[in-house]
């Protein structure tokens, strides 16, 4: 007899999913043998946020119109997204192991391994090949301009990268697949590529992606609290614990990051690390007078606060995991 795999008649099918799909995710990463095959869901977003960009954001259009354009944009986007998810999602509940095309769609859709290896990189590189390897390394996982970062910049900068990214690409999907199964993280997933490609305050983008990053900042408002409690959780398990310096500091610092959401994983890392991150920084040249988040720290970060902050990364994940188990058992 065939055993078709979860029973698609469960309510708590798509936690069972995704405990899977984290697993899965932690051993293999993104799957890139996979998507040699079919491309990456997020690359095909990426295209057709582009194909949006390029149609409808033209210049000779007032600063109103690309702003309704661009609400447009997501609102197509987003409803195209969460329909795709509920596609792949139904044709898992009536085909034999049909389960399997949703825990891949949720593992592709998962970033805690490539973020873990990227910033991973930028220490070895750091270590390997000095500055210039370290801002090659780390030009991959920032958006500003590395070329004037020194080694305690590329530090910092790959650190803050990995605790913001703690929320964007490992806690907001969790929460987003718990509460809307995949509709809801493919949804949330496109949120969050539409602002990374086109939420800058820049001259083209500035009406254009206004919609966007107002959602983004919505829907990151409850993961990037959790995100930063589990960072502070996490900072119980250091050879020196300071969780409660670590959630000091986020309460305290949170708020005066320029994002609504990434100041408080990053200010609960601060205070966990024991360095100060975020400060003053350059974006095209232009310097942005950004206050430090735990500003009685040292800034003089190296490889060894990277491996420290992958350390509370990695055991922010295992408690992210760990609630997932929870609430399986719990429905």
């Amino acid at each position: 007899m065939l055993i078709p795999g979860p029973d698609s008649t469960s309510g708590s099918i798509h936690v069972f999913l995704l405990i899977l799909a984290l697993a899965l995710d932690a051993a293999a990463g993104n799957m890139g043998g996979f998507h040699r095959w079919l491309p990456h869901p997020v690359v095909v977003m990426g295209s057709c946020i582009d194909w949006f960009d390029q149609r409808l954001n033209r210049g000779e259009l007032s600063h109103r119109e690309r702003v309704f354009r661009g609400a447009l944009t997501v609102l197509v986007m987003v409803a195209l997204s969460g329909l795709a998810g509920w596609g792949v999602m139904a044709l898992g509940r009536v085909m034999p192991y049909g389960w399997v095309i949703e825990l891949l769609a949720v593992t592709s859709l998962l970033a805690q391994r490539s973020l873990f290896d990227h910033v991973l990189d930028v220490a070895r590189s750091l270590r390997d090949s000095g500055v210039a390897g370290g801002r090659r390394a780390v030009r991959h996982i920032v958006g500003r301009d590395p070329t004037s970062l020194d080694r305690h910049g590329i530090s910092r900068a790959a650190i803050e990268s990995l605790a913001e990214n703690f929320c964007d690409g490992v806690v907001a999907p969790v929460f987003w697949y718990v509460l809307l199964g995949l509709p809801g993280l493919a949804a949330y997933k496109c949120v969050n590529t539409m602002d990374s490609m086109i939420g800058y305050r820049t001259e083209r983008h500035s009406a254009f992606g206004a919609a966007t990053a107002r959602l983004d900042d919505v829907l990151n408002t409850l993961p990037a609290r959790l995100a930063g409690l589990f960072i502070s959780l996490a900072a119980i398990f250091l050879p020196r614990p300071h969780p409660i310096r670590s959630l000091r500091i986020m309460w305290r610092d949170a708020r005066k990051h320029h994002s609504p959401n990434s100041g408080w994983p990053e200010a609960a890392m601060a205070g966990g690390l024991g360095v100060a991150l975020a400060g003053p920084r350059y974006y095209g040249g232009v310097t942005v007078p950004d206050p430090w988040l735990g500003k009685e720290f040292d800034a003089y970060a190296d490889t060894f606060h990277i491996h420290r902050a992958l350390y509370l990364y990695v055991v922010a994940c295992v408690i992210d995991f760990t609630i997932v188990v929870i609430l399986l058992l719990l429905t």
